[in-house]
């Protein structure tokens, strides 16, 4: 018998959908074309700017992009942009 071997997070995706945690989307191309519009004004980028946080917030920014399989840049911006535009409110 060929047994699989697979890495932590796969196995964790494997033991998830196993466990029927996974939903189907309802309105797929509604979702789509509402990340397509988020990666459009992302990847738009006219204006630079220079921001100092702290080592600890870059790392875990880091870390969350990479969970997420973008470049941190792409997330900063991207979390930036769903705040003004009101998709992200304060508590």
């Amino acid at each position: 018998m060929n047994t699989l071997k697979l890495q932590p997070d796969e196995l964790e995706l494997l033991v998830s959908y196993e466990n029927e945690e996974w939903q189907s989307l309802k309105n797929v191309k509604e979702q789509a074309a509402q990340y397509q519009a988020y990666a459009r004004a992302t990847l738009r980028k006219d204006r630079r700017v220079n921001i100092r946080i702290s080592a600890k917030d870059l790392l875990d920014l880091q870390k969350r992009a990479l969970r997420e399989g973008i470049p941190y840049q792409t997330l900063i911006s991207s979390v930036l942009h769903k705040y003004v535009s009101g998709v992200f409110t304060e508590r």
